[in-house]
């Protein structure tokens, strides 16, 4: 049985993807690296083809037509046999000795035979011109080095669990019926979310695992881009939304840690709204506010008057230029994008 399951979803990938696919298969025999070419038009299949056959006992490709990063991340979970999984991008990239430290605590997990439903790492905000890279821990926000539940959870206002920092045990991302949409970008944000409910043992280990590239001119998270794609991250934080509205959530530790991630979620939609700054989007972002508040009121109220919430929510042009403000320091402080 393989230990470790890594799904790499690419699409025209063939510049970077080298660098990532070859960090995963460092952790040997014990990995299971499933590379989802999601219909390239450039040589990204043939790249993924090469590692297939030159490690065949690790490497396992899958073609499929353009679906999306969710619909390739779906393609994973569906095919995984690993024990545990872990979505790597396609131009980021593991550390090699993080990961050795990684497989070995869960073979150790499997040899005792503890249940272990949530394995969670530091990741590197590695971006292009920064010399002192931000690292993301979680010290202070859980024991280390110990299993625990989400009693011992609780998150500083600037520690969020994403896609970057978080190994599910595969069974648990199937137990939660989780079926990421197709061709909708920042899905990420709901394959880290919608299994939360499903986890009960969760462990922390201090090593900075997954290196988070930023800098292309073309990702996702480009700020330009996001503002582009301003209806998907709308769409998202809805689906996020009717998750948490639709499940039965009975740890009140684990219920802050999703009404923290939806205040983050939130907050980005309505800060990209205000960047944008046109009539539309800024109804849009009314809009949005207004489908919580009618969806569920007691969680309207937490996230529209949490510091963030009041933040993003300062009435007219000054406020909304308080509010930029405000975003643009947070920005440089934490090093996100």
């Amino acid at each position: 049985m393989k230990i470790l399951t890594v799904a790499i979803p690419c699409y025209n990938s063939e510049e970077y993807m080298d660098k990532s696919i070859q960090s995963a298969i460092m952790g040997g025999d014990r990995v299971e690296v499933i590379i989802v070419d999601d219909g390239s038009k450039d040589n990204t299949l043939n790249i993924a083809k090469k590692y297939e056959r030159k490690f065949p006992d690790i490497v396992k490709v899958i073609h499929q037509e353009n679906g999306g990063h969710g619909e390739a991340v779906n393609t994973g979970i569906a095919n995984a046999t690993g024990l545990f999984f872990k979505v790597l991008d396609s131009d980021d990239c593991l550390g090699r000795k993080a990961l050795q430290k990684t497989l070995d605590l869960l073979e150790d997990m499997i040899a005792k035979d503890q249940e272990l439903d949530m394995l969670i790492t530091n990741f590197m905000y590695d971006k292009v011109g920064v010399k002192h890279k931000k690292i993301m821990k979680y010290k202070g926000a859980m024991p280390v080095n110990k299993i625990f539940s989400w009693d011992d959870v609780k998150f500083g206002k600037s520690q969020y669990l994403l896609m970057h920092s978080v190994i599910y045990r595969t069974k648990v991302l199937r137990n939660s019926n989780m079926v990421l949409p197709k061709h909708t970008f920042y899905v990420d944000n709901i394959y880290v979310f919608q299994p939360l409910p499903y986890v009960n043992n969760i462990y922390y280990l201090d090593v900075c695992l997954y290196k988070y590239f930023i800098g292309r001119d073309d990702q996702s998270v480009n700020e330009e881009i996001m503002i582009k794609r301003l209806d998907q991250q709308y769409r998202v934080t809805k689906i996020m939304i009717d998750v948490y509205n639709s499940v039965d959530i009975k740890n009140k530790n684990l219920e802050e840690v999703m009404v923290h991630y939806l205040d983050m979620m939130m907050c980005v939609s309505s800060i990209l709204s205000i960047r944008e700054g046109s009539k539309q989007r800024l109804r849009d972002k009314e809009e949005l506010w207004d489908s919580l508040k009618a969806g569920n009121y007691n969680l309207y109220r937490r996230l529209r008057y949490s510091i963030l919430g009041k933040t993003m929510n300062l009435k007219g042009p000054m406020g909304r230029k308080v509010s930029v403000m405000a975003y643009k320091v947070t920005r440089k402080i934490f090093g996100f994008n």
